[in-house]
């Protein structure tokens, strides 16, 4: 991920062709040492590529994968707001009961 954030960093800053090497001073720039064979790889994967176009089929990718929640009702929202409510209710009876240890000579910074 490294490798790939001082790419589109370089290619933000107007380099639309980065070099492993370009990639690598980035990286030391910032005290980080780069690894020759991931960040060749990442070069000749991107080579010829148009960044926007990658970006957009992975956007696209991403918006075909679940994300569990997606389809809960409206109504759900309301009635767990309510259930809420009572939750909060039954969490300060127990901090009550809490409060109550204090009242045996100790505490838990004694």
């Amino acid at each position: 991920m490294k490798h790939l954030a001082a790419y589109l960093l370089l290619t933000l800053g107007g380099n639309t062709a980065p070099s492993a090497a370009d990639v690598k001073a980035v990286l030391e720039s910032v005290g980080i040492e780069a690894d020759s064979e991931r960040l060749d790889k990442l070069i000749s994967e991107l080579e010829g590529k148009d960044l926007n176009e990658l970006i957009a089929a992975g956007s696209a990718k991403l918006a075909s994968v679940p994300s569990g929640g997606a389809g809960a009702p409206a109504a759900g929202g309301a009635a767990a707001a309510a259930g809420g409510a009572a939750e909060e209710k039954k969490e300060e009876k127990v901090e009550e009961k809490e409060e109550s240890d204090e009242d045996m000579g100790f505490g838990l910074f004694d």
